[in-house]
């Protein structure tokens, strides 16, 4: 097994977890000032708007990266360069196209989906978002072609640039529309989104050009380049599953958009109150919950390319080895963060959300984040094993398990939010069923087609050893400590610090780890 190999699996995985990990604390960080200035009403309503914008936006550009970072790795192993530049040529276009669609329908639309979501003053947040799904398309096109190379860096710099242009821009212009009302009021946040993906738009085209001469130095040993029919075959082929697969939680968001908050009047919520717990869900709770999970994004972004090389050098050792690393990492980084945001829930949302809350709205948001954290894990694992699929190209399999699974989260939420005794409680409740449901046939194929074996102590045991202990340690702590931004700090604190004692000590994490980051770090230099 190649050293380089394992280096630059984990390496992807850390540059871009690290950015994740900031980002989605920009993000949490940006959301507390932002709640201030619209309220909670204001984060209902700019969440109203934004699992549309999220959809559309996975419809358009959730599929072809992936297949453009598939692709690109396959043909550069085989060393076809050019083959890779067609494939990226000819995603930009269909991207374009299609984002620049997509934007024109939302627009033209924003009264139809501002009243589809019984809320008819968002359709000024409708307009204001509309942009971002052109820009992120033909951004995602980039993302695509520098990852299918195991380049992270320019995706975490863009992601980076994303967040502070957030906080830049969304905050002053959140201010300037609160001056008119709260439907302006979160217009403005959600123009700043807009404003900010042109920056990372601008800085990945730049990244590009600049990068181009190196590109072209690759040498051409296939001589056969990868035509342009062929390719978009490939490329259909090959995104249209991941497209589907990655719309369908979206599209679950989008129902539970226009769902949740009629189901809660039915369960005896006046709609101030219900719109109110829709928006300490959904804009506080799983901003929270995003904090961990872009670890698991960053996995599973890293994997594919990995175990598609490895596929494509017909290295069935290597195959198994980067997709038992995944799993690995998957359950190591899962597992603790749901333990310790599920037992330090209440001293999180206090630490964020003290002074914007109510003494009744702390406590929902803690019970509510004590449930949802659970999902990580969960989430985790599924990502990585649909990379881990969709890089031996059996992409269709977490397709059907997340469908399985969204389609219960659907039925739960619909049953359970409207009985008062449970209304928003059933919304983390039904997310722990959907990606149970789709999490354990996943890892059922996973090692089915690549060929590793289930491995249930680096995987489950000694993790969740670990797992353990720290969670010894913050639950002694919570109860001996007041609830105070200090005492959470050291609680995270010292959780960590025993969590990576006990993985050491249990080997959970093994010293080869560190060895292959500090490679990874001097091949970057």
């Amino acid at each position: 097994m190649s050293n380089r190999n394992t280096k630059s699996l984990i390496g992807g995985m850390t540059i871009l977890g690290i950015s994740g990990i900031i980002c989605k604390f920009i993000g949490v960080l940006s959301s507390i000032p932002l709640t201030w200035l619209i309220g909670t009403g204001g984060q209902g309503l700019y969440q109203s708007v934004y699992p549309t914008y999220s959809l559309l936006l996975t419809i358009s550009s959730a599929g072809l990266p992936v297949a453009v970072s598939r692709m690109v790795a396959h043909t550069l192993t085989r060393g076809d360069p050019k083959g890779a530049k067609t494939v990226f040529r000819l995603a930009l276009y269909i991207l374009s196209a299609i984002g620049c669609l997509l934007t024109i329908l939302m627009i033209v639309g924003s009264n139809f989906l501002a009243n589809r979501v019984s809320q008819p003053e968002a359709r000024i947040g409708f307009i204001a978002i509309a942009p971002c799904v052109f820009l992120v398309c033909v951004m995602s096109a980039i993302r695509g072609f520098m990852q299918g190379q195991q380049n992270m860096v320019p995706t975490a710099v863009s992601q980076l640039i994303e967040q502070v242009g957030k906080v830049c821009f969304a905050l002053p212009l959140a201010w300037l529309g609160m001056k008119t009302d709260i439907a302006h009021g979160a217009a403005g946040a959600l123009l700043g989104i807009t404003i900010s993906e042109t920056l990372a738009l601008l800085y990945m085209v730049i990244t590009y050009f600049s990068n181009r001469g190196a590109f072209a130095s690759l040498l051409q040993t296939d001589a056969g380049a990868l035509s342009r029919r062929l390719a978009a075959r490939d490329l259909m082929v090959i995104s249209i599953p991941i497209t589907i697969s990655a719309c369908i939680v979206p599209l679950a968001t989008f129902i539970d958009s226009a769902m949740l908050v009629e189901r809660m009047l039915l369960a005896g919520l006046d709609l101030a109150t219900a719109r109110s717990y829709y928006g300490i869900q959904t804009g506080m709770v799983v901003r929270l919950i995003n904090i961990p999970t872009a670890l698991a994004l960053s996995i599973s972004m890293s994997l594919v390319p990995a175990v598609t090389s490895a596929v494509a050098s017909g290295n069935q050792e290597r195959v198994r080895h980067e997709s038992d690393l995944g799993m690995r990492f998957a359950f190591l980084i899962g597992l603790p963060c749901s333990v310790g945001m599920s037992l330090l829930s209440y001293n999180i949302i206090a630490f964020f959300y003290a002074n914007t809350l109510t003494a009744e709205e702390m406590t929902l948001a803690g019970e509510l984040l004590s449930m949802s954290a659970l999902t990580v894990v969960l989430f985790t694992v599924v990502q990585a094993t649909t990379a881990i699929l969709q890089g031996v190209r059996k992409q269709r399999i977490p397709m059907y398990t997340l469908i399985a699974g969204v389609a219960a989260k659907i039925v739960l939420n619909y049953l359970l939010v409207a009985r008062p005794e449970i209304h928003i409680h059933g919304g983390p409740i039904a997310s722990l069923v959907c990606y149970s449901i789709s999490m354990i046939p996943n890892i059922f194929f996973a090692i089915k087609y690549t060929g590793m074996r289930f491995n249930w102590q680096g995987w489950i045991l000694r993790p969740g050893l670990a797992a353990l202990a720290m969670g010894l340690a913050v639950w002694a702590l919570r109860d001996a400590l007041p609830v105070a931004h200090w005492a959470t700090i050291l609680e995270v604190i010292i959780g960590v610090a025993v969590y990576l004692a006990a993985a050491l000590a249990v080997k959970a994490i093994r010293k080869e780890d560190f060895a292959s980051l500090r490679r990874g770090r001097r091949a970057r230099k």
